[in-house]
């Protein structure tokens, strides 16, 4: 008997594919859809984005964006923040931001949800160290750790007080311990 596989979508036809919520991504021939955001995970993604757009987006230095879909190096991902070196946002002829972004971020960085593999996660942020990004980061909530990918896809494991590596340029003093501490109500 002989069972016939499945041909492997192309990137193209992904991107041809109507968008779904929570977002589709495509990875190494792979459509993999996200997990709805649960409380941690939306809470730590919004926060993020608005702790380096309030250093960053003031100065032009940087800018933050909550899922925003970035093609580049054969994939298509949908990061949970998103951060891009003011010089570097694609904008239109009209100097709004482009409506699809087709070049890596300069910093990614994902929440592990309860129900996610930390290994498919990682694989993004190695794909976007590979193509260029200069930091990922991958926050896991239960561990209260953070693994940080740097270029040249070296990843180190930071803990309590340790300082976060940030980009070049944004001035902004986080430890793990503090990133954590925005999940608390008391």
């Amino acid at each position: 008997m002989t069972v016939a596989s499945k041909p492997k979508l192309t990137l193209a036809e992904f991107l041809k594919l109507p968008e779904t919520k929570p977002a589709s991504e495509f990875v190494n021939g792979e459509v993999i859809q996200k997990p709805m955001p649960q409380g941690e995970h939306s809470l730590l993604q919004t926060t993020l984005c608005e702790v380096i757009n309030g250093i960053a987006k003031n100065q032009k230095i940087a800018m933050a964006f909550a899922e925003l879909r970035c093609t580049f190096g054969g994939a298509s991902i949908v990061p949970d923040v998103t951060v891009f070196r003011w010089e570097r946002i694609p904008k239109s002829s009209s100097g709004r931001i482009a409506h699809r972004i087709e070049i890596y971020p300069d910093w990614a960085i994902e929440v592990l949800s309860p129900d996610q593999s930390q290994t498919k996660v990682l694989s993004k942020l190695l794909h976007c160290s590979r193509n260029g990004t200069e930091l990922g980061w991958l926050l896991d909530p239960e561990t209260e750790s953070i693994l940080a990918v740097f270029s040249g896809q070296r990843v180190e494991v930071y803990e309590g007080i340790n300082q976060l590596p940030i980009i070049e340029g944004i001035e902004l003093p986080l430890t793990v311990e503090q990133v954590f501490s925005w999940l608390n109500f008391d």
